[in-house]
């Protein structure tokens, strides 16, 4: 049976390809796929306990049985990359409380949709690109995103922190390509009838969000790029049993 693979951030420059196509038995699981690249090619090795694997854009694990015409993506620690894996070139992608973009974020827009005269408090995170990591200097950084997925992610936790946190309304969105320093990577912004509340809610947002949906940021400086390192899955979703 065929199976189609896409690989993103570090797996997609050591492969040197971003969609891969294999040929497995009918009882195959992904387990039989990360051994087949592990044997036909030996630098996957280094990464094969720390990535997560998803089938049909749903996140899966080792012993989750294949079947044919599968998608399966091979997900490094994520981060927030590069260009966007074919047929996925879409402008804007939206779902009830979240966005993927690829123009510049309209933060009054986003502030104006989630305000409500019910609420005590709008809390807005505002992630900007900075102009140094670790020393040195950026120049600009390129996200990519298995796209789909990746807003079905997001707009999983802006369910889930309504829920968690009971606050009104939520908003998250994230820009992909290439983008300078100052720009918004990412914002999402809470309202609640109460502060806390909405405080809460906002950091669990941004700090799940980084290790958790598929997108990831390559760091481009004056002397070459790489891609950043990524936040490590939580044990739920990394492709074990």
């Amino acid at each position: 049976m065929l199976i189609r693979v896409l690989l993103f951030g570090q797996l997609k420059d050591m492969l040197g390809r971003a969609e891969d196509q294999v040929d497995l038995p009918p009882d195959a699981t992904l387990s039989s796929l990360v051994d087949h690249y592990s044997q036909n090619f030996p630098q996957f090795q280094a990464f094969a306990g720390s990535i997560a694997l998803s089938i049909n854009q749903e996140y899966a694990y080792l012993s989750s049985p294949l079947k044919d015409g599968d998608e399966v993506g091979l997900l490094p620690p994520v981060s927030g990359g590069k260009s966007p894996v074919a047929g996925d070139k879409i402008a804007t992608l939206q779902s009830a409380h979240c966005a993927i973009v690829r123009t510049k974020i309209d933060i009054a827009k986003i502030r104006e949709e989630v305000e409500g005269p019910e609420d005590g408090a709008a809390v807005v995170f505002d992630g900007v690109v900075r102009n140094n990591t670790r020393g040195w200097k950026t120049l600009y950084l390129d996200y990519e995103a298995y796209e789909v997925m990746a807003l079905n992610e997001m707009e999983k936790l802006a369910q889930a922190a309504l829920e968690r946190y009971h606050v009104r309304d939520v908003r998250a969105v994230h820009r992909l390509g290439r983008l300078e320093i100052g720009e918004s990577s990412i914002v999402i912004a809470v309202a609640s009838a109460h502060r806390g509340a909405a405080f809460e809610a906002c950091r669990w947002l941004i700090d799940t969000l980084k290790k958790t949906v598929p997108i990831w940021k390559k760091e481009y400086f004056e002397d070459g790029a790489v891609w950043a390192d990524g936040e490590p899955f939580p044990e739920e979703i990394r492709g074990k049993q």
